[in-house]
């Protein structure tokens, strides 16, 4: 691999993988890249070069990944491309593997290596345009990265190993980025971190979500502001506060539990139990009147036995959250959990999350159903026929959470915000028409 940019580098693709804090990464990478003059195109395919940001939290991903680039090897083998890029978390973590595999790869960088990329497409480019962002997403919601890495020490994790210890961005940043992307017309914004309330500790020794949520909530245009990756070990009450006063806060909380059998929660370090979850729920619910609750669990850990998948599922029916994920454990090299081994068969793994989320599923119908009837605020994401549109409510994040469908007798723009009187349930998703 050389250290002297590719030549006659004019256009280029970017592959993002993973969560929605590599389409962050992505964004702003693309604005350095158009900044110096390189045309951005979607299909690799048509592109000199080809970047892709990887994801490597766990083996699927891992796996996923490497084909992909093999597939993009194949694009450089043949001279499709001039220059095939790989950065993020799978080559901050296997720099050396894939070096060794992946023969056809230009250049192989980590985390934060946006510098190095402009450097290895680009002769003496220009270093303004910082803090700027090319939006992936459809253009009425962004996500605002609000840190990254993670002082917690789940035994499960992989991200302390890649992503290092917890940084938080300075408010006034996150400020200034805000009101940027809402100049661009972004109206939801959608806030991440590995943990997002564990802001500001690095920062000033104190808990900031909630004076950041209020700082956003001031902002002009912004119409809703999403909480996800909130961490329930320590999770500040403070933020429940601004939550239930501030209309254009979503009522609504993504907290990871991940489990809820003592011997499980001890195991994977995550310093808390059963009725602390619970009681969080019970207050959250109280505080924040409406509010929809969504967490993710893990089945499938070395050692847990059908009392614990038992006590997990009595969980689920009794607290009836609102929206659920189920993942299967997987083993990660480095982690406090490694040498336990991944001793559950994958069909048992897979029988258990089906199981959940068949229950979560009916819970949604009951909670779905109540709906018919009502009238609810929808944001419209997309059109799928001249009058039916796919929206989501205040209690639905982009591509994990729920959808309505939208009957509409006359044209709507995307990112509208529209009263839709419910008519009919499905076990995720609502139906209704404008009214």
């Amino acid at each position: 691999m050389s250290n002297k940019p590719t030549n006659n580098i004019k256009s280029f693709s970017i592959l993002t993988l993973g969560c929605s804090k590599n389409v962050v990464d992505s964004e702003y990478l693309i604005a350095r890249l158009k900044g110096n003059e390189l045309n951005y195109v979607q299909n690799p395919e048509e592109a000199d070069a080809l970047i892709i940001n990887t994801c490597g939290f766990i083996k699927p991903a891992k796996e996923e990944n490497i084909q992909l680039i093999q597939e993009a090897s194949e694009l450089r083998r043949r001279k499709k491309l001039k220059s095939l890029i790989v950065f993020g978390c799978l080559a901050e973590r296997y720099a050396d593997e894939l070096r060794t595999q992946l023969p056809y790869v230009d250049h192989i960088f980590g985390l934060n290596s946006n510098e190095d990329i402009l450097k290895a497409l680009v002769q003496n480019p220009m270093t303004e345009l910082l803090g700027e962002r090319e939006l992936l997403t459809p253009k009425h919601y962004a996500y605002l990265k609000i840190a990254d890495g993670c002082n917690h020490t789940c035994s499960f994790c992989a991200i302390p190993l890649i992503k290092g210890s917890y940084v938080s961005k300075p408010m006034e940043l996150l400020i200034r980025e805000t009101e940027g992307l809402v100049e661009k017309g972004v109206k939801e914004l959608i806030l991440i971190a590995q943990d997002t309330t564990y802001y500001g500790i690095d920062l000033t020794g104190q808990r900031m979500l909630a004076d950041l949520l209020s700082s956003l909530s001031d902002i002009k245009g912004l119409e809703w502001i999403r909480l996800m990756y909130a961490f329930p070990k320590g999770f500040p009450d403070d933020i429940l506060r601004v939550m239930a006063e501030r209309d254009n806060i979503c009522k609504y909380v993504d907290i990871p539990f991940q489990h809820v059998s003592q011997n499980i929660l001890k195991s994977m370090k995550r310093e808390t139990n059963r009725l602390q979850l619970e009681t969080m729920i019970e207050k959250i619910r109280k505080t924040v009147p409406g509010v929809a609750i969504r967490s993710t669990f893990i089945v499938g850990y070395p050692g847990e036995t059908k009392n614990d998948f038992t006590e997990l599922s009595n969980f689920l029916r009794d607290v009836q959250l609102d929206r659920v994920g189920v993942f299967t454990y997987s083993a990660e090299e480095g982690t406090p959990a490694f040498p336990l081994g991944d001793k559950i068969p994958e069909k048992v793994k897979e029988e258990r999350r089906n199981l959940l989320m068949e229950l979560q599923q009916s819970i949604s119908m009951k909670k779905n159903q109540i709906k018919i009837g009502s009238t609810i605020q929808v944001v419209i994401d997309e059109k799928v026929s001249p009058d039916e549109y796919i929206g989501r409510t205040q209690h639905d994040a982009p591509d994990i959470d729920n959808a309505v469908y939208v009957q509409s007798n006359t044209e709507i723009e995307m990112g509208t915000f529209v009263n839709v009187k419910i008519d009919k349930a499905e076990e995720y998703d609502l139906h209704g028409s404008v009214v």
